[in-house]
């Protein structure tokens, strides 16, 4: 079992950069691909970004791609998700997601275990 709790959401004017947490406990975590989601009111719940268990592997949304970046930390057992040039568009909720599995995947069918969320507002 897995759990995971992230953290580092706010409210942040456009063009500012935020740093999303999401710490895990349980064992294993290294051998876990992890993800980011993200849910806007109204909308279904979409992938952000995903890093394999190793850190080298990396795929990202292409509406993050260049903004974002994904990072792990193995021996802190958490995953980060560093957001620069925020706009108004990227206001959701973030979810962290660990799936037991060496590969990369863009799914949420796809991941097993659920952070809580944490709320990113950019205003314009």
């Amino acid at each position: 079992q897995v759990q995971l709790v992230e953290s580092g959401g706010g409210l942040v004017q456009a063009g500012g950069s935020l740093r999303l947490s999401c710490a895990a406990s349980g064992r294993s975590f290294s051998s876990y691909t992890m993800g980011w989601f993200r849910q806007a009111p109204g909308k279904e719940r979409e992938f952000v970004a995903a890093i394999n268990w190793s850190g080298v592997g990396t795929y990202y949304a292409d509406s993050v791609k260049g903004r974002f970046t994904i990072s792990r930390d193995n021996a802190k057992n958490t995953v980060y998700l560093q957001m620069n040039s925020l706009k108004p568009e990227d206001t959701a909720v973030y979810y962290c997601a660990a799936r037991n599995a060496r590969f990369l995947a863009v799914l949420q069918y796809e991941y097993d275990y659920w952070g809580q969320g944490t709320q990113v507002t950019v205003s314009s």
